[in-house]
């Protein structure tokens, strides 16, 4: 078992629901299958957005709003799914979710070349591998997450996972080195936070965007926190992530 797998990692840092979208469109990963979510697209052409959601929501919260939103744009969406959420089956582990998120854009079923990857909070973690591994058109990280150590330090030790600081230290370099998968991943990238953001830090965006250098385009909204950010801001984000497609997929 690789040790961002391990049990201690998953009851501490995820939180599953069992709400699923009907009619999921299966994905078939290694210990698991993942209910996800996949639009009609709009046209033959049409770009698509794959979405990863937060910690504590599945793809079922997007369903009704966010996609139709998109589709209104002209996207095809797809909604990915965790390991044990929603109508998924297995159990949530950092490091088996990272080649679960490339099955899924290989799901999507048109070139990653005309796919915008959306990261939302946790999702921003899977978004990041997806980007770094395929040339997507554009990359969307909203309330993203900079430095996954910190993140698993507020709700962990170490010795839990039967290692040490330097162990634990080494597994996250090798899995989840988000400026090194910056750098690997060519293409724009929109970052999206809130200035309040009471969950994760403003200056997790301010870092990603850095890494991302001039290929970065980083909003911070005014209103709105972690959680209610699509609540105060929804329009602007849409807008945002609209602009971004049109100018990175040809239609």
């Amino acid at each position: 078992m690789h040790l961002l797998d391990h049990p201690v990692v998953a009851e501490r840092y995820f939180f599953p629901r069992p709400d699923r979208v009907p009619s999921p469109r299966w994905v078939s990963v290694p210990g698991a299958e993942l209910a996800c979510h996949r639009t009609a697209a709009p046209a033959d052409d049409a770009p698509f957005v794959l979405h990863f959601h937060g910690n504590g929501e599945v793809a079922a919260d997007w369903l009704h709003d966010f996609a139709p939103a998109l589709e209104a744009r002209g996207y095809g969406v797809f909604l990915g799914e965790y390991r044990g959420y929603g109508g998924s089956t297995g159990r949530p582990g950092l490091h088996s979710m990272l080649d679960d998120a490339l099955a899924q854009l290989d799901a999507v079923g048109v070139p990653p070349e005309r796919v915008l990857v959306y990261g939302r909070s946790v999702g921003s973690i899977f978004a990041l591998h997806v980007a770094a591994a395929r040339p997507v058109a554009g990359l969307v990280l909203e309330s993203g997450i900079a430095d996954v150590g910190q993140r698993l330090a507020l709700r962990l030790e170490p010795e839990e996972l039967g290692t040490d600081a330097a162990g634990l230290a080494a597994a996250i370099r090798d899995d989840l080195d988000h400026r090194g998968k910056l750098a690997a991943y060519a293409g724009p990238v929109l970052v999206l936070h809130t200035r309040n953001d009471h969950m994760v830090s403003v200056d997790h965006a301010e870092q990603l965007a850095a890494w991302a250098g001039d290929r970065a385009e980083l909003r911070l909204f005014e209103r709105g926190d972690h959680n209610s950010i699509h609540a105060y801001n929804g329009d602007a984000i849409l807008d945002a992530v609209d602009a971004l497609g049109r100018r990175v997929i040809p239609r």
